[in-house]
């Protein structure tokens, strides 16, 4: 089936020179697939979540059970109590809940699982000579530093005269894939933390992290930012001298279904990450409400998974989304759920029952985007009381435009195959703040992810409201921030600050 809307609402892809006189523009529609999930599932299938206690498995009860009902097991995490299952009844969920040890159970999608997909989500333009003509270097900067205005934002450049980051620090990016055969992530790539978690089961077959010619440069881009070698061949990341994996959790046309954010997060878990970064929510639904049944399941599946996670030492940080939305408002407007559909059902929902995940789950960073000049990116979410920081992440070039030498109001990445480009999105503005928290880490190795966010926050500079925020300045107020100059609904607890985290 064809999504109606573009998946990408953490990321926005725009090729290097392009004027944006527009709005920014998000990736290009894309056709609904699950290959990678289940090559052996029937065509009718859908994928499941059952939950139930955590620590002792399924018991033989809820395994004659899920039989029964038409169901195959295709795994499970005994830790945190989530059975991935593929079944082809309709009524498979709706009966599970029934019986007795389950404490929830839910589709994680609405689309069957098809055979296969050749869906091409489109790339951002390779940075070419043009675009290199007039940048110059200064010494110690890598060669495409001097594009990388966000780098100064949040004071890198200078954290990077104290510090890189230590090799013994891993950044997981849980995402659509990182090639780690780019020269600028190769140098810090962690294979052994890596893997293709798109089944909901880890595949850990050589390079199966790695997106396939076709798939989102997505993931590459996300780890370049991070943790890009500070090794003279092209842009440097926030923590450069810190390890990053690949964890690919999205199907070839850009979907995180539960089951593998869930085994995304497990696998970090269970390999030592020390921080996650995930710039997506958990298709198909934007927000999930618990007072729907299924919903209910996927939202107590991620989060017990990450929650996991974060008690084997990882701290988690998302992106906050890119509508503009007011996460702390009365009500919401959801044009786009569930997205695998023909025809999504508009709904109001409202944000303090119903979560974009793993984004608003408890103990996840929430990361808002701000711009070359500093304030909001025109396209962030907000919300006082649910951003927890903010980080930069782009902007409309022509809102807010960079000082020279950068040209582009994006940011600048990795793109698989060796080249490099511009996106923009509260997805570009999380690995930002996950790149600090690895220097944090860093500089404490012993520290606790809890005493890491501390850190984090403690550590932002204070970020005042803008207002009025009129981004396009056409007179008209484009959002509302509410809150003090400490801690607001723009910016939360502030701007991420590098430099503190390698000297405090």
């Amino acid at each position: 089936m064809t999504a109606p809307h573009p998946r990408f609402r953490r990321a926005m892809a725009v090729p290097v020179g392009m004027a944006m006189a527009t709005a920014l523009a998000f990736l290009p529609n894309v056709t609904a697939s699950a290959a990678e999930e289940a090559p052996a599932a029937e065509a009718t299938s859908l994928s499941y979540v059952v939950n139930v206690s955590p620590g002792q498995g399924p018991s033989k009860h809820v395994k004659k059970a899920i039989a029964e009902a038409g169901g195959t097991i295709v795994t499970s995490y005994d830790q945190i109590g989530v059975i991935v299952v593929h079944s082809a009844n309709p009524d498979f969920a709706k009966i599970l809940r029934t019986v007795r040890g389950v404490e929830s159970a839910g589709n994680t999608r609405n689309a069957p699982l098809p055979a296969q997909s050749t869906t091409d989500v489109g790339t951002p333009k390779v940075l070419d000579a043009e675009d290199l003509a007039d940048v110059q270097a200064a010494e110690g900067q890598d060669p495409l530093e001097p594009l990388q205005w966000d780098l100064p934002a949040i004071k890198a450049d200078k954290a990077h005269e104290k510090s890189l980051g230590s090799s013994k620090v891993t950044v997981a990016v849980i995402d659509t894939g990182v090639d780690d055969t780019h020269p600028d992530i190769a140098p810090n790539f962690d294979r052994a933390a890596s893997v293709n978690c798109v089944t909901g089961k880890p595949d850990t077959t050589d390079g199966a992290w790695r997106p396939t010619t076709g798939e989102s440069p997505h993931g590459t881009h996300v780890a370049g930012e991070i943790a890009a070698a500070k090794n003279g061949v092209g842009m440097t990341g926030v923590a450069p001298g810190v390890k990053v994996s690949g964890i690919k959790v999205s199907t070839t046309a850009g979907y995180f279904y539960t089951e593998a954010v869930v085994c995304g997060f497990v696998w970090a878990a269970e390999h030592g990450v020390d921080v996650t970064n995930n710039s997506y929510y958990t298709d198909p639904w934007y927000f999930n409400c618990k007072n729907d049944p299924d919903q209910k399941a996927l939202v107590d599946a991620v989060s017990r998974a990450s929650r996991y996670a974060e008690q084997k030492g990882a701290v988690n940080v998302a992106a906050a989304g890119n509508e503009n939305y007011d996460l702390a408002a009365a009500e919401i407007t959801d044009p786009v759920s569930p997205n695998d559909v023909e025809t999504p059902t508009e709904r109001v929902i409202d944000p303090s029952e119903c979560y974009d995940i793993p984004t608003q789950l408890p103990g996840v960073v929430t990361v808002a985007a701000t711009g070359a000049k500093g304030i909001k990116s025109s396209f962030s979410n907000h919300g006082l009381g649910v951003i927890d920081i903010a980080a930069p992440g782009g902007d409309s070039t022509r809102f807010q435009t960079p000082a020279p030498p950068a040209t582009s109001g994006l940011i600048l990445g990795t793109l698989p195959g060796g080249g490099w480009g511009y996106m923009a999105g509260t997805s570009m503005a999380s690995p930002h703040v996950a790149g600090v928290a690895a220097l944090i880490k860093s500089t404490h190795p012993k520290a606790s992810p809890a005493l890491v966010k501390a850190l984090l926050y403690a550590e932002a500079d204070a970020t005042p409201c803008t207002d009025p925020y009129d981004i396009d300045g056409d007179g008209k107020v484009d959002a509302v921030c509410e809150g003090s100059k400490n801690y607001n609904g723009f910016y939360g607890w502030g701007t991420a600050d590098a430099l503190d985290a390698v000297t405090k």
